[in-house]
């Protein structure tokens, strides 16, 4: 069976700072006609850095949206016309002050497909050394260099709950 929709037509329900909603209606595989809304998102990059092999580089940010603190790795949005591997730098420098030498490409993610075009471009940071941090005027972060097998400990206790911090345990 196909499983595709067809667009048949979008409509701009909201405009925000880097956020648009929109109202989708489809054509859906059986012919029938459906509606849609759709987060827009411009894609992320997310950073898993290495300070030696045992150690990692996690964040502890305030999220609004779960009202409270959650342990995660360093990301950031894409800016338009950035690219992606460069964002992953920015990012990484921004959030911790730390700077890599090397960054390779891990794969990506989708972060709730069901409703938001949203990828997050995850990378493998190493051979960092210490710069200085240059978060947005909006973001507070505090760095907090953990070891990887506690992280993961974390994770199976739920004490970790963002997506792409576990997602990226799944390409090492």
């Amino acid at each position: 069976m196909n499983l595709d929709e067809k667009i048949l037509k979008e409509k701009l329900i909201y405009k925000g700072s880097f956020l648009n909603i929109v109202n989708v209606d489809i054509e859906l595989p059986n012919g029938k006609n459906y509606s849609r809304d759709v987060v827009k998102h411009p894609g992320a990059t997310a950073i898993i850095a290495f300070l030696d092999d045992e150690n990692i580089i996690l964040v502890e940010q305030f999220r609004l949206a779960l009202n409270k603190r959650i342990l995660e790795i360093p990301a950031g949005k894409i800016n338009k016309n950035e690219d992606i591997k460069e964002c992953a730098r920015r990012e990484l420098q921004e959030e911790t002050g730390y700077i890599a030498e090397n960054l390779e490409y891990l794969g990506c993610i989708a972060t709730a497909p069901g409703f938001c075009d949203e990828i997050i471009y995850l990378y493998k940071a190493t051979a960092l050394t210490l710069g200085n941090k240059h978060e947005d005027e909006d973001e507070f972060t505090n760095v907090k260099i953990m070891n990887i097998n506690n992280v993961k400990e974390m994770i199976k206790k739920g004490e970790i709950i963002d997506g792409k911090t576990i997602s990226v345990f799944s390409y090492l």
